[in-house]
């Protein structure tokens, strides 16, 4: 029994390229959309929807390579500075892995970030997710920002891909 156990355990902890996600994992990617959509969402009031207020968002600054940094920012903050963010921002990602035990999930894989479709950054995207009355929602975030022209093989990758936050850009 322990051993089936274990590889169940191993078998759900595996990227979402080797398995056909299953219905849990389904539901959290669906979560983790609805997050993206409202972010590209001309609704600037739309994020906070989707978020859990309390939580903490990470942001490994690699933009300056030679002065590295990691801000913490409440997402109650972010969600009052999102509502004078730029319009016709968007982020593709690829779900390399979704997690799932319960009520808690876990969205990891790469992303790219722009803004009126020009590059901004790229990075790895670490969505932790909770499962509400409302659906997943996601709880934290933790997330590496790196400069445009370190983006290259990020938005390659992204772009030919079948599991991602978007269609692919044309």
């Amino acid at each position: 029994m322990k051993a089936l156990l274990a590889l169940a355990a191993l078998m759900a902890a595996a990227p979402l390229a080797a398995n056909s996600p299953t219905s849990e994992q389904i539901a959290v990617m669906n979560g983790a959309r609805a997050f993206f959509g409202a972010l590209r969402s001309g609704d600037k009031t739309a994020l906070a929807r989707h978020m859990i207020p309390d939580g903490m968002i990470f942001i490994h600054n690699r933009m300056k390579p030679d002065a590295p940094r990691v801000d913490v920012v409440p997402v109650a903050d972010h969600l009052k500075r999102w509502e004078n963010s730029p319009q016709k921002v968007v982020e593709w990602m690829n779900f390399d892995t979704v997690l799932v035990d319960g009520d808690m999930a876990q969205v990891w894989g790469p992303y790219y970030f722009t803004i009126a479709g020009k590059l901004s950054h790229c990075g790895i995207n670490s969505l932790s997710m909770v499962k509400t009355a409302d659906g997943w929602k996601v709880a934290n975030t933790s997330f590496t920002m790196e400069a445009p022209d370190k983006c290259d093989d990020i938005v390659k990758r992204i772009d030919g891909a079948t599991v991602k936050t978007e269609a692919v850009r044309r």
